[in-house]
């Protein structure tokens, strides 16, 4: 009897683990049956929504006048830049434009929803829809009007693509083909099957009064807003859209040392969080929702070097328990690569991240670095420190 509990149980942690490496396929197939979510042009004509753009910088400020600039150059007329210098020194922050508010909050606030809501409170005029990007992020010049879109098809969150700012390294390169797979299977795929979109942090926008109901009555420090972001967003029953040309560049990490405090903080977080996955399965059984159901499976999964590693130990472990298992992990696997390798054609990427492929191996050991710091993340960075000072102009060349 004892035997037999056991091997159930044991089964049913590899089915745990194993489906995350199927699971991507499965909803990409459904994806190129279904179709894209037709978004017209203009849904409602002659809309112009006001924007607050919330720029949150911490300590640094290096990288804001290019932030600021690639923001000034965006075709759209209905905005205001509220940079909130959080810890800074904005003595060099001298903006001649109107339409830039620098923000020096009086006491450290360290954390990013208390920059937002500090933003908030300062806000000039009631603004419709509020941005968040990152201090070390440049923007698309159709930024806004590519969000527009989704506003006017009703929905009220939407996370923009965030494309790699810097392919200056190896490592800077394996982050952006990170990015390119979440993107694409918890972006793109996810949000047109029927479910949300996840959120990536910055690159993303919502109707304020929705921001504000979902996290004004909270105080969230370390990483992590957008996790209770999202889950307050979900649960509430609302879809976080994506698009696809709604276009950040974000920086990308260029040096082990970054990588590993940066994977530390983002690890911890999903430790902190995964247990929301619980919560909105259990809603979308009791009140029907795919929307809900399918996102809580989203949220349950580890980070991907986590699921790998647990994945190669079972398929490793089976050799000598049961062939049959080891024949089941080895398709398993390679549903994972072919999924793999359909978000990397479908982003038709920059040679420099094919192949940077070959060092996956070397990335994965410094995130499972990282796991040895996962107890004191939040304490060892507010913000990943950033090297890059790319220009919107530069990447166009």
């Amino acid at each position: 009897m004892i035997a037999k509990i056991l091997n159930d149980v044991w089964i049913f942690i590899q089915i745990i683990i194993g489906y995350n490496l199927v699971v991507p396929v499965i909803l990409f197939l459904i994806y190129a049956i279904k179709g894209k979510i037709n978004i017209p042009p203009t849904a409602k004509k002659n809309t112009s929504y006001d924007y607050a753009i919330i720029v949150t910088a911490y300590e640094q400020t290096d990288s804001l006048p290019a932030v600021v600039d690639s923001i000034l150059n965006i075709n759209y007329d209905k905005y205001t830049i509220y940079i909130v210098a959080d810890k800074c020194d904005v003595s060099g922050l001298n903006f001649s434009d109107t339409r830039v508010v620098v923000l020096r909050p009086p006491e450290t606030l360290a954390s990013n929803t208390r920059s937002h809501f500090y933003a908030i409170r300062n806000f000039n005029r009631e603004h419709d829809i509020l941005t968040i990007i990152d201090s070390d992020n440049l923007v698309d010049p159709e930024y806004l009007n590519e969000l527009n879109k989704y506003f006017d098809a009703g929905y009220a969150a939407v996370q923009g693509i965030r494309k790699a700012k810097n392919l200056d390294t190896t490592f800077a390169c394996l982050d952006a083909s990170r990015d390119i797979y979440y993107h694409f299977y918890d972006g793109e795929v996810l949000f047109n099957v029927g479910s949300s979109a996840t959120l990536a942090g910055s690159g993303m926008a919502f109707k304020t009064s929705l921001y504000r109901e979902c996290l004004e009555h909270q105080d969230i420090t370390g990483a992590g807003f957008d996790k209770v972001l999202q889950m307050e967003i979900v649960s509430r029953g609302y879809r976080i859209a994506f698009s696809d040309q709604a276009v950040v560049y974000d920086e990308k990490t260029t040096k082990s040392d970054q990588l590993v405090k940066q994977r530390a903080r983002w690890i911890n977080t999903w430790f902190r969080y995964f247990g929301f996955g619980f919560s909105l399965i259990g809603t979308g059984i009791l009140k029907v929702s795919f929307n809900r159901f399918l996102f809580g499976i989203t949220l349950l999964r580890p980070p991907l070097f986590i699921f790998l590693i647990l994945s190669f130990f079972f398929l490793f472990i089976n050799i000598w328990i049961s062939k049959i298992a080891f024949l089941i992990w080895l398709i398993a696997f390679g549903f994972f690569i072919a999924g793999f390798l359909i978000a990397i054609v479908h982003a038709r990427p920059d040679k420099r991240i094919v192949r940077s492929l070959l060092s996956i191996p070397l990335f994965v050991f410094y995130q499972v670095l990282s796991l040895m710091h996962i107890r004191k993340a939040n304490k060892l960075s507010v913000a990943t420190n950033h090297f890059s000072d790319k220009t919107i102009n530069d990447l166009k060349k």
